[in-house]
């Protein structure tokens, strides 16, 4: 999930577009990053739990132990927290 996020960081810097990592769009990297970015997470939205659902989990595994990500504000255990917090089967790793 982290690499998810990691990506969102790099549309919102370098305004990439049609960015699609793990299965998941912009638009639903988008719609999560307000549930992986600290101090003060939301809790994921239909538009989130729905990226989520459709998206390669073992992927974002890749990036479970991340330390990049929380030099924007992005909790790798969060994100890999997100799955289980929509209801959704938690990833493989």
């Amino acid at each position: 999930m982290a690499v998810v996020f990691l990506m969102v960081v790099v549309v919102v810097i370098g305004g990439l577009e049609a960015v699609e990592i793990c299965d998941m769009t912009e638009d639903g990297l988008m719609a999560c990053k307000p549930s992986v970015t600290t101090p003060d997470p939301a809790d994921p939205s239909p538009e989130c739990c729905k990226a989520i659902a459709g998206a390669d989990l073992k992927c974002l595994c890749s990036y479970k132990e991340s330390r990049f990500l929380p030099s924007f504000g992005i909790d790798p255990t969060l994100a890999i927290a997100l799955p289980a917090k929509c209801n959704l089967p938690s990833p493989p790793c």
